[in-house]
């Protein structure tokens, strides 16, 4: 037992038994927490003070959360059960019986999903006429209508494969929407000289087409919409002159997503992920299978024996890929959506004078969304034209699509600045983006780096050179999330503007180790991973601990997306044990089990999920009065602390440190109606409001609050 833990049994008065820190019973499984916080997300579609339209929306994010969850970690699974892999997860389960478990707990979340759209939500939009109107409920002139449409714009895209000797099973596409259907010869037709080959009935796959709405509206400006399947369907006669045609089904097929690259073998990365990407696309293994309800077994049997899915087949009662059904969102309807926010500036960014002599004279602490992220673009766009701007230096993780600030870093370069962007290709379901990017910004003569071998660069980080009286000056952005200006409306972050010239060295010197072949092992202000931020966790961690033992005050406060890091949680296992009361705003994944007597009954585990994805992540040390509070790029994952380049900074400034703690920290942990508690089974649970108590919510806080 560690000595500390040790010596902090021997002088407890109740002398309780202490359980051992590194037992994986007290660990969580990964992959059944993520699903659990999936349920949470479906527990917003679910609860009726959200409005309708956000409640489509849940419904639709539950979906995408699915689909990536399948194409990555149920993949991972699937793929050790296929080469025989026996090793057990962390918390003591072979991937058969995880893969086992999570078909067990999904089928009936998907039942309540689908139960939700078709009996709750569809209807009530029907109520304001918002409508999903069956082709055969249509007019005589209705109909018409869109069988011309159907004529026109789908019917010369669809390609209908048949199935036969010379035709063998078409390869179906990653997450793409198709119909099945069986096609026989017309007994009352003549086929002529052709006749021997229309003997037999076929099995018919059409895909629908990507690039056609997948919602059809019955006429311009209405609110009701046709179902592109059901259209198609209505129609399939086209497709087939002088043939039966038998019921459409619909199926849908998730393939594999994990790109697997060997680096070590790579002479280009940038066209080894084009390359990879392609082969994805093309010989990645299928992982799910989903079929409308109403496809007979027959056909189903055949689907998976031709396409190869032996488990993970889900039939599916009602609308499928629920993530189409957000045309409706786009609809002008603010009396069914979240009342929008009115987006602040930082008081001292008000005040009209240069940005860089406002930040000579005091750090400026950013809050996403409620703080504008023109705040960001601004203060990149200010650069790229002020003539004392010497260099700029980015990391782009995911910059979305028609970026401004990859707009302004391009006038940067143009302007004769010195400008070097690290693009992280291997950006998860983001490569395509970042490599045209990539392109477009060494056109524009910017120093271009595709990350480092064997890490992916994950710090959200920024450098700015500025000549001022002859000397060099740098300004820094840190932040928790992406330079991407339209997440940056949904999500919650942290970003940190400061010219302290300790933080400026560090990172220049963080910019030298990722561009150049530099070894930088030393820091002044930065936790850097992989170089000194798990250790130096561990050290506050520990170094609470020590406070508790010898009286001092000890406080620790987290707030991350994920937690599952086996020595951080043993360390925080020893902290509880220690008596260190933690407090734990887990988003997602939480391998950490809290509230079990003698290990952790000092740890509270919280996840908060409401209108915006919770995505800043800070850390806070009481430090015996001396406190300390970083934000940064970094969850509690062995990937983050040792896989990954991530940037933490200090936030030294003292009135900023006041106003993480008391407003952002101390808030989230009073909301009462977006957060619930971690149970130590890995359930969830809503907090209990008192009769006499008012219902919190953190995220309305924000929103409401002036910075």
């Amino acid at each position: 037992m560690n000595p500390v833990v040790q010596k902090t049994a021997s002088a407890s008065k109740k002398a309780k038994k202490l359980l051992a820190v590194d037992n994986p019973h007290y660990l969580s499984n990964r992959e059944l927490s993520w699903l659990e916080f999936n349920r949470r997300v479906l527990q917003e579609a679910l609860d009726e003070r959200t409005p309708l339209l956000e409640r489509l929306k849940f419904l639709a994010i539950f979906s995408t959360n699915l689909d990536e969850f399948f194409m990555i970690r149920v993949a991972g699974l699937k793929e050790q059960v296929a080469e025989g892999i026996r090793e057990k997860s962390r918390d003591g389960m072979t991937a058969l019986q995880q893969l086992r478990e999570i078909r067990a707990r999904l089928r009936p979340m998907l039942a309540e999903q689908m139960r939700c759209l078709h009996r709750d939500i569809l209807p009530q939009l029907a109520e304001h006429d918002i409508k999903l109107v069956s082709v055969r409920d249509l007019s005589k002139d209705e109909k018409k209508k869109l069988e011309n449409y159907f004529l026109q714009n789908i019917f010369p895209v669809l390609t209908p494969q048949a199935v036969d000797v010379s035709h063998p099973f078409p390869y179906v596409s990653n997450s793409s929407l198709n119909i099945g259907l069986i096609v026989e010869p017309d007994p009352e037709c003549n086929h002529g000289k052709l006749g021997y080959l229309f003997k037999e009935n076929r099995f018919v796959r059409i895909k629908l087409p990507p690039n056609v709405p997948r919602l059809i509206p019955i006429s311009d400006g209405e609110t009701r919409f046709a179902l592109l399947g059901e259209l198609i369907a209505e129609n399939v006669r086209y497709l087939f002159p002088n043939m039966l045609t038998n019921k459409c089904h619909l199926f849908r097929l998730t393939r594999d997503a994990d790109l697997e690259l060997r680096e070590d073998e790579a002479g280009d990365i940038l066209r080894t992920i084009e390359r990879e990407l392609h082969h994805q696309r093309r010989f990645s293994f299928p992982v799910r299978l989903e079929v409308a309800a109403s496809m007979p077994d027959e056909m189903i049997e055949n689907l998976t024996k031709s396409i190869g899915v032996t488990d993970d087949i889900y039939r599916l009662e009602g609308f499928f890929n629920i993530p189409d059904l957000m045309t409706l969102y786009s609809i002008d309807r603010p009396d069914l959506k979240d009342k929008p926010i009115r987006y602040s500036i930082p008081k001292p960014l008000r005040c009209g004078e240069n940005v860089f002599d406002t930040l000579k004279k005091q750090d400026v602490l950013l809050h996403h969304p409620f703080t504008a992220y023109s705040t960001v673009t601004d203060f990149i766009d200010a650069a790229a034209e002020d003539d004392k701007v010497r260099a700029i230096k980015i990391c782009l993780y995911r910059a979305g699509k028609d970026s401004p600030i990859v707009k302004s870093l391009m006038k940067a370069s143009q302007n004769g600045k010195q400008v070097a962007a690290l693009v992280e290709l291997k950006a998860r379901f983001d490569e395509e983006n970042n490599i045209e990017w990539a392109r477009r910004l060494e056109n524009e003569g910017v120093h271009v780096i595709y990350g480092m071998s064997g890490l992916k660069t994950h710090s959200k980080v920024m450098l700015i050179v500025r000549n001022e009286n002859d000397e060099l000056r740098r300004y820094v952005h840190l932040a928790t999330g992406n330079y991407n200006p339209t997440t940056s409306r949904i999500y919650t972050d942290l970003g940190l503007l400061t010219a302290d010239e300790e933080i400026g060295k560090d990172v220049s010197d963080l910019f030298n180790f990722l561009t150049g072949y530099s070894y930088q092992t030393e820091y002044r202000q930065l936790l850097v991973a992989p170089i000194n931020l798990r250790e130096r966790m561990l050290e506050l961690i520990e170094r609470e601990t020590e406070n508790q033992i010898s009286g001092k005050e000890a406080r620790i406060i987290v707030k991350i997306n994920s937690l599952t890091d086996d020595k951080i949680i043993h360390a925080l296992y020893r902290a509880s044990q220690a008596g260190v009361k933690i407090d734990l705003i887990v988003r997602g994944i939480c391998a950490l089990r809290p509230g079990i007597e003698g290990l952790s009954e000092n740890i509270r585990v919280v996840s908060v999920v409401g209108r915006f994805l919770e995505h800043s992540r800070i850390f806070y040390f009481a430090g015996g009065g001396d406190e300390e509070i970083y934000i940064g790029s970094a969850d509690w994952m062995h990937r983050n602390l040792d896989k990954r380049v991530e940037a933490i900074v200090p936030i030294n400034n003292a009135r900023l440190r006041k106003n993480i703690r008391e407003e952002i920290l101390d808030v989230y942990l009073k909301d009462n109606l977006n957060a619930q508690i971690l149970n130590d089974d890995g359930s969830y649970e809503k907090i209990k409001i008192e009769p006499k108590e008012n219902g919190f919510d953190s995220q309305l806080y924000f929103a409401e609050q002036k910075i």
